[in-house]
């Protein structure tokens, strides 16, 4: 029987939800949300470490950020297409864990991967909601679900959110997740080729951008997110 999520992220590649929005995870995990992460590749391209090397460090991750799941899709890393495929393979995720909010990629980034990703993270969202749309998981008929919100998580490229997520408390925790993964960022005995995330400055990169999203809301640390469509709130007051 499957974990129903209160929040999926959707990443690209291992490292994807980490960096972005790792922080949110976390707090809502200490907070009793089950939370979880499905990443649409093992980064099989990536300049450094291997795929294996990759899920072993993204499990590492996991653990780290409390997720209640966390499964990898085995899609081709630069190659994968908004299609039908992949379409009902991300489909048969979301009616797996049911999730309430969907967090997904930045719609414009960097890497191609991540708009990509993007796109077929929020048509599988939405055509998981049609009950006409037949997919099956351990052999049996899915029900179909359509999460009821969605947000893109903001990656290297900066983009303007609509809002952020107060992480001061949680931000040490993100970083160490993120640094979970040793194969890919800052470590001075690695003899592996020099990339974009590789270096010392990056990680002040990001310190410095949730800290720039953190002073937008008054807070030290915080991860920003993009509405698919208005938000409302009930209570005026719960906003800060």
């Amino acid at each position: 029987m499957s974990i129903k999520l209160d929040i999926l992220a959707i990443g690209a590649h291992p490292d994807d939800v980490e960096l972005s929005c790792g922080g949110t995870l976390y707090k809502h995990a200490l907070a009793g949300k089950a939370t979880g992460i499905v990443d649409l590749t093992s980064g099989q391209l990536g300049t450094r470490g291997t795929p294996e090397l990759r899920i072993q460090e993204a499990h590492e991750a996991a653990k780290i950020l409390k997720l209640a799941v966390r499964e990898n899709l085995e899609m081709e890393d630069g190659f994968f297409t908004n299609d039908r495929e992949h379409q009902l393979k991300l489909i048969t995720s979301i009616r797996k864990y049911k999730p309430d909010i969907l967090l997904i990629n930045a719609p414009d980034d960097r890497h191609p991967d991540h708009g990509k990703a993007a796109m077929l993270a929020s048509d599988a969202a939405f055509m998981s909601g049609l009950s006409k749309i037949s997919t099956l998981h351990n052999g049996k008929e899915q029900e179909a679900w359509r999460p009821r919100n969605v947000y893109h998580y903001i990656q290297a490229k900066y983009l303007k959110p609509d809002f952020v997520v107060d992480i001061s408390e949680h931000f040490e925790v993100k970083m160490q997740a993120i640094l979970a993964y040793k194969s890919q960022f800052f470590d001075p005995k690695s003899k592996e080729k020099d990339t974009f995330i590789s270096s010392p400055e990056f990680l002040d990169f990001l310190k410095a951008r949730f800290q720039d999203l953190g002073q937008l809301a008054g807070v030290k640390y915080a991860e920003g997110f993009i509405a698919q469509r208005y938000l409302g709130v009930d209570d005026m007051t719960s906003l800060f």
